[in-house]
């Protein structure tokens, strides 16, 4: 049996039958034939084990990344699965593309950007992918869907849902803009308040992106120092009617926009209503900057801190009516 420590960012110490990194199309194809029900993981950082397993564990780390096409206003991008998103959201900065400099400092790898349908401050993976390259498990052949058959909703997508373990990723196509960007940062008072201080009126990507990074360093720990998988639970969205509702209790109740029927509500103001923030039971906790993050503080075992995930959705339905949902995948 193999720990997967070094390979998940909670650093929860369970055992696996095997261990098998991938670095080229053909190795993940054959990887697949010879494995049987592979765990697959890019950069272990939106995943908890909760139990030793008899599966092995599949590192998708094919890299590269390669212009493919380009008119007047964009350019396409081709992004092996295993590169690091940041370097990604770096590497079109450093050439002048936008479309991604909200995304900055998301961790973990380009391939599990879109099973997530990653996104910060406005921002959807979705809003620029044009499609994935995949191999299909059982049978190591090559499929490509667009956009549109991924099926994105807000940190969702079907690979969630109807194909959750038929397909891996092995790389994904982007579209990038040249010049004209789409800058998103009006409706965030964390990046107003930060691009103000800085006397910045009219932003460039650039600008944005470090306002960002500075921000995600203020507020949420590096899994290096701190071990975490970022945002352990989803911002719930719900209906203008319940949000209306709950605002007449709880007066200070944020939103941000989502659609028109629906708001989508801060998880981590949930959590912190409740009182969650930097407690620590049994070797766990809640980052005492930011209550959506739960925080590693020596535990080898991940089931207590599923445990503490379960305790602060039942503490926060009991509150407001709300069910959060993991965005963490639980194995």
């Amino acid at each position: 049996m193999y720990s997967v420590k070094n390979y998940n960012t909670f650093k929860v110490e369970h055992c696996v039958s095997a261990i098998q990194e991938v670095r080229s199309l053909l190795q993940l194809k054959q990887t697949l034939l010879a494995f049987e029900r592979p765990i697959v993981l890019g950069g272990g950082s939106n995943v908890l084990f909760t139990q030793d397993s008899e599966q092995p564990v599949l590192i998708v780390d094919i890299k590269g990344i390669q212009i493919t096409g380009e008119d007047k206003s964009s350019v396409s991008v081709n992004i092996g699965a295993g590169e690091i998103w940041h370097d990604v959201v770096i590497w079109a900065l450093e050439n002048q593309l936008g479309g991604i400099e909200n995304l900055s400092l998301i961790p973990g790898k380009c391939g599990a950007a879109p099973i997530q349908n990653i996104g910060a401050y406005g921002v959807e993976l979705s809003d620029c992918l044009i499609g994935v390259h995949c191999v299909e498990r059982e049978s190591g052949k090559e499929f490509y869907f667009t956009n549109d058959e991924c099926l994105f909703n807000y940190r969702d997508s079907i690979f969630k849902n109807a194909w959750k373990d038929k397909f891996v990723i092995a790389n994904i196509d982007l579209r990038l803009t040249k010049k004209g960007h789409h800058i998103i940062y009006s409706s965030y008072g964390d990046i107003r308040k930060r691009l103000r201080s800085l006397g910045i009126e009219k932003p460039s990507i650039s600008d944005v992106s470090n306002a960002v990074i500075e921000i995600r360093k203020s507020k949420l720990p590096d899994p290096l120092y701190l071990p975490n998988a970022g945002s352990f639970f989803k911002n719930p969205i719900i209906s203008i009617s319940t949000f209306t509702m709950l605002k007449k209790e709880f007066p200070n109740l944020p939103n941000y926009p989502h659609t028109e029927s629906h708001a989508k509500i801060p998880a981590g103001w949930l959590i912190d209503q409740c009182n969650w923030k930097g407690i620590m039971v049994d070797k766990v906790g809640v980052h005492n900057k930011q209550a959506l993050v739960l925080v590693n503080h020596g535990t080898k075992n991940g089931s207590k801190i599923l445990k503490l995930s379960q305790l602060i959705q039942e503490s926060v339905y009991r509150k407001f009516g709300i069910q959060l949902e993991c965005e963490v995948n639980i194995i």
